[in-house]
């Protein structure tokens, strides 16, 4: 009984760790005719963040700014 909780708490840890793998930050490299090309970051929090700096501004709503603004974003 106590090797098969063991094996259950183990697998449950496991699963747990490799969920925290799945959480990172995800980026897309944007241009624009004015500008150099730039990467647009998605942080944890779901805000976009340039150059490491977060703009307080949520991810879908910033590159659906950029494009609109004439910019192309893509992985």
């Amino acid at each position: 009984m106590k090797k098969t909780s063991l094996i259950i708490a183990i697998a449950c840890s496991l699963s747990i760790f490799s969920c925290k793998k799945d959480e990172g930050i995800s980026c897309t490299t944007c241009s624009s005719p004015e500008t150099s090309d730039f990467q647009v970051c998605k942080e944890n929090d779901g805000n976009a963040s340039v150059n490491g700096q977060d703009t307080g501004t949520p991810y879908d709503t910033y590159i659906s700014g950029l494009e609109q603004a004439g910019a192309s974003c893509g992985n």
